[in-house]
């Protein structure tokens, strides 16, 4: 690529990093193009399709992905508060832009998506953390990492949606990570109480 090109190249990737922060992915093509300077016609060269240009956009994404993963793995915490930890940071990391758990979550059974490989680095980067656990002994036998990323997937989508803070969200997680976890493996105090809760008539 020219050196012309390459500078054309990153200037709308920032930029588009900025739009769809502000506006989610569904944000307008023309939009950002507009805000970068060029013509449309630039912005499509570059990026012919809208998921081309998330996936620019999201490269940084997988070493930040790759790298909370690590600490998951090899966090001293108790099973409970290492798995809480590492899904509220899936999560973040997910839904920096309006939109972005579906589009993820959608992705990860399409090899013909853009962002799969995102999506593979995302799976990837669960098993290890579900590896972790299952050699301690605190994991369930039946977890598989696809099944995982779709379901924290749709508890981030449902928060994107629903416009719910992390505060609205832990309790979907509580739910989660004790159906994951094997028995006898909850370590560490739940994040809400269940003592006022009235028995089933």
């Amino acid at each position: 690529m020219r050196a012309d090109a390459q500078r054309n190249y990153d200037h709308i990737v920032a930029v588009a990093r900025t739009v769809f922060y502000e506006q989610g992915t569904e944000a307008s093509l023309d939009e950002i193009a507009k805000r970068a300077g060029v013509g449309p016609g630039t912005l499509y060269r570059h990026f012919p399709t809208r998921e081309v240009l998330i996936d620019a956009v999201m490269k940084s994404w997988v070493d930040q992905i790759q790298a909370a993963a690590d600490d998951a793995a090899t966090s001293s915490a108790p099973p409970r508060e290492l798995l809480l930890s590492w899904f509220r940071s899936f999560i973040a990391h997910i839904s920096r832009q309006k939109g972005g758990p579906a589009r993820l979550t959608a992705a990860m059974g399409n090899p013909e998506s853009h962002i799969y490989g995102k999506c593979q680095v995302l799976k990837e980067a669960n098993a290890r953390v579900l590896d972790r656990l299952r050699a301690d002994g605190a994991l369930r036998d039946d977890i598989d990492s696809l099944e995982v990323c779709r379901l924290i997937g749709g508890v981030a989508a449902v928060a994107d949606q629903a416009e719910l803070d992390a505060a609205a969200t832990e309790p979907l997680l509580d739910i989660v990570v004790d159906g994951l976890l094997a028995q006898g493996s909850s370590s560490g105090a739940r994040g809400r109480t269940r003592s006022s809760a009235q028995p089933a008539k």
